[in-house]
């Protein structure tokens, strides 16, 4: 596994100048934060010890338990991009300005045409999606749907917790793809996610398009991104990171039709006479586009274990930038308003600094062929309804990290149970996956 570990690593490095590390990363209270320290030592013979940057700029903030704790951390996946990305504290340039305090537990801004990557907190800490998982979705499903097409809503489609974010597509309703495309991104609809994941999943439906999901974060080189749902609501054995998050929202700007989508203010969507439907409009949650200059779109994200999350882009001075944030808090400012404070904090950066880069797509799984075993591990083979995942090989059931990875799924799964609201509500949604909670626009 060290050797592994190492050959990844060497593969994927590139110079970066890094601040000094002589403190520990502090916890959202601001005091010492013990598990972070144990995540950074790990256990003999799997993660080694893990480099400590200065303390990431979080005001004090509520800390919310995870379902289930994240797997162990990996050298070669955390130090995906540049070995000054592996670390739990904050990374910028020299002589760079402090970036601004935000309660965002993570976070990473990026350049979304050279790639650099120009500063970040706890890059590779591993976090809970929330709806920016739409996103993978999205960078997975776009190339694959005519968006001319028209389909029906099915009763699956719309299996989700009653009062989770949907669009209000109607079950035996015909809409064109594209329609759907622009309920998932403005409304973050729920039901849209379930039904592009279905359309998109082959002869197994949602199952295979959720697979389709992992099969795409890990051509991209999001080795600790794994999906269980489609939407982002919460399901045991689902984490991502800031670094994968820019990763997947870079596969996601470069397709013109996402950026058409995550742009628009307003759509409409059409009645279904049918089914004694009228037309609606629709408009995007995402207030960046309406209060930032040069703003390009994104994605707003919340669930009750994720806390808020965001991914935004901007462009100036023919400078195209994006920022991701995790477990964020909004005592006094909301997701997209952190997002544009980093926006404008990297903006102001030369063009060349940086402190590592966003791998190619590819990249990471042609280094080493055991690569993508090494990210379902990272994120505990867990699948859908908690059942194992791996790829087109299957889940290594063989390995000691598929045995942790059973142990967390089991034990996610009875703390997702006691967040059920009750009884009844879960009976209705027997056949929607897992989920406590449901995102909600930021």
């Amino acid at each position: 596994m060290r050797g592994l570990s190492a050959a990844l690593a060497a593969a994927l490095l590139a110079p970066v100048s890094t601040l000094p590390a002589p403190a520990l990363a502090r916890s959202r209270a601001g005091t010492p934060n013990p598990a972070l320290a144990q995540v950074r030592t790990g256990a003999p013979g799997r993660a080694g010890r893990l480099a400590a940057g200065p303390p990431c700029p979080n005001v004090p903030a509520p800390a919310t338990p995870p379902p289930q704790p994240p797997p162990m951390p990996d050298p070669a996946a955390r130090a995906v991009g540049g070995a000054a990305l592996a670390t739990a504290g904050l990374v910028t340039p020299p002589s760079a300005p402090a970036p601004p305090p935000v309660t965002a537990t993570s976070w990473v801004v990026a350049d979304l045409d050279s790639g650099a990557v120009l500063g970040g907190c706890g890059p590779h800490e591993y976090a809970s999606p929330a709806s920016v998982q739409k996103l993978l979705l999205a960078a997975t499903m776009l190339p694959r749907l005519d968006p001319n097409r028209e389909v029906t809503l099915t009763a699956g489609d719309l299996a989700i917790e009653p009062g989770s974010s949907a669009v209000g597509l109607a079950e035996g309703g015909r809409y064109r793809i594209e329609t759907i495309w622009l309920g998932l991104l403005l409304k973050s609809g729920n039901e849209a996610a379930n039904a592009l994941a279905r359309l998109g999943g082959g002869p197994d439906g949602l199952a295979g398009g959720v697979r389709a999901m992992n099969e795409e974060a890990r051509r991209l080189g999001a080795l600790q991104t794994h999906a269980v749902t489609p939407s982002g609501l919460d399901g045991p054995g689902q984490f991502t990171s800031a670094y994968d998050l820019a990763l997947i929202a870079r596969a996601c700007f470069a397709d013109p039709a996402f950026r058409r989508y995550t742009a628009t203010r307003v759509a409409e969507i059409p009645g279904q006479p049918a089914l004694h439907e009228k037309p609606f409009q629709i408009q995007n949650d995402n207030q960046l586009l309406d209060h930032y200059p040069g703003a390009l779109g994104g994605k707003t994200g919340f669930t009750d274990v994720a806390r808020h999350t965001y991914v935004g882009a901007a462009e100036r001075g023919g400078r195209r930038l994006v920022v991701t944030l995790l477990g964020a808090e909004i005592p006094t400012q909301r997701g997209w308003q952190q997002g544009a404070a980093l926006l404008d904090w990297g903006f102001a950066l030369p063009r060349d600094a940086s402190v590592g880069r966003l791998v190619r797509p590819g990249e990471t799984t042609s280094a080493s062929p055991s690569a993508t075993v090494a990210a379902s591990a990272l994120a505990g083979g867990a699948g859908l309804n908690g059942t194992a995942t791996g790829g087109a090989g299957g889940w290594p059931g063989s390995t000691p990290a598929a045995a942790a990875g059973v142990l967390v799924v089991a034990g996610g799964a009875v703390l997702l149970a006691r967040r059920r609201r009750q009884a009844a509500r879960l009976a209705a949604t027997s056949s929607a996956l897992p989920t406590p909670k449901l995102p909600e626009p930021d």
